[in-house]
């Protein structure tokens, strides 16, 4: 089976492992710090807090920028539910907004329209590792006195008309879940360059404690202060040295998710029925997902019959989302409904994710293209 994405474990990353599981400090050790500062130096931030997973990162990012009950957070509807959720851990409300037809990034008109006397923040979502449009969302943002916040989970590495993502937003969060560019088994990243919300989420992530273990013993103290409402959201120190010996190999697999995605795209050029998402040329795609939308009135076909015959056949697709405002949760919670985002609910219908990981040879790479145009009755 060729997955739709894998991690890439090699000698160095579980040698760097075994050191620091050998060391005195296996949590809120040197590596956490470390690793901190070299994600916060990869994406051209000033701060950067490490969280157990992209979902604690999104909720710290929450929390920074204060939101509460009576607060509304703008989102699109076509991402994973965790970016919706961890605004409602908060009490806050999702609004969810529409999604551009060619991108599947949301439509900042949709955005305009949705802006009320209680939105507080935006959540841009750069869907598949292609990044939003920064510019438009911060003006949008300053002008209406909101916070930008990016959830930049599938865009480690990306760039937006050569900015990193990670120094386009008010907060940016990562995540290095094992399919991710970069992975520390679980484990999240949110940057910003304003201090006072760097020291607020370490303190989130730790209870709301005010120091860690390891600050105690560098003083020789055992006391310790609450002054919020925190979380154990540490990371570990095994898996800060695991995501930083992965993130020096950064570069060279995002050469090659870029050179997998040509390769798709030069295959797929030709075909009426198979839709690659259009790439803006302002940005540097990091390639997380290499989505098609296909012409399911055109093939005859139905997109789970296409699902199930591609796994059959060792091709592991997958479909990146079902939009979050059509889970039961949301329409019982917040009453939503179908027909709300229209363009996101189109999509979601004739979506497939293909591999794509660094892992991936060139012979893997066209045996999917060779499967799925065998699975769309497509001559090879």
């Amino acid at each position: 089976m060729i997955h739709y994405g894998r991690q890439w474990i090699d000698e160095e990353d579980i040698q760097r492992v075994v050191e620091v599981l050998r060391s005195d400090w296996l949590t809120t050790g040197p590596w956490v710090e470390r690793f901190e500062q070299e994600v916060a130096h990869f994406v051209g931030a000033k701060h950067a807090v490490a969280v157990s997973s992209g979902t604690a990162a999104l909720h710290c990012a929450m929390y920074a920028a204060g939101i509460g009950p009576g607060d509304e957070v703008i989102l699109p509807a076509m991402t994973f539910v965790a970016t919706a959720n961890t605004v409602v851990f908060q009490g806050g409300t999702p609004v969810f907004v529409d999604v551009d037809p060619d991108t599947l990034l949301m439509d900042p008109k949709d955005v305009n329209l949705k802006i009320s006397p209680r939105t507080k923040a935006i959540i841009a979502v750069d869907y598949a590792g292609q990044p939003c449009d920064y510019d438009v969302l911060r003006s949008m943002g300053n002008r209406y006195g909101l916070i930008l916040i990016a959830d930049a989970c599938h865009a480690l590495g990306a760039e937006y008309k050569k900015r990193k993502v990670g120094a386009l937003a008010d907060l940016t969060t990562f995540s290095f879940h094992p399919v991710k560019h970069i992975t520390s088994g679980e484990g999240g990243m949110v940057v910003t360059d304003n201090p006072e919300l760097a020291e607020g989420m370490r303190r989130f992530r730790n209870h709301g404690i005010i120091t860690d273990h390891r600050q105690r013993t560098e003083k020789g103290t055992w006391y310790y202060e609450m002054t919020d409402l925190g979380y154990n959201y540490r990371l570990t120190d095994f898996q800060c040295a695991l995501g930083s010996s992965q993130l020096r190999k950064l570069p060279d697999w995002m050469a090659r998710r870029q050179a997998i995605a040509k390769i798709y795209d030069d295959a797929f050029a030709n075909l009426s029925v198979v839709n690659p998402l259009a790439v803006s040329d302002r940005v540097s795609h990091a390639y997380h997902l290499y989505v098609i939308q296909l012409d399911l009135e055109g093939l005859g076909k139905d997109r789970a019959a296409i699902f199930s015959e591609l796994h059959r056949g060792g091709v592991g697709v997958n479909v990146h989302y079902n939009p979050v405002h059509l889970h039961p949760f949301y329409r019982h919670r917040f009453n939503t409904k179908a027909g709300m985002c229209p363009v996101a609910e189109r999509a979601y219908e004739r979506i497939l994710s293909l591999p794509i990981f660094p892992r991936m040879n060139d012979d893997d790479v066209h045996r999917v293209i060779t499967a799925l145009r065998k699975t769309l009755e497509i001559g090879c």
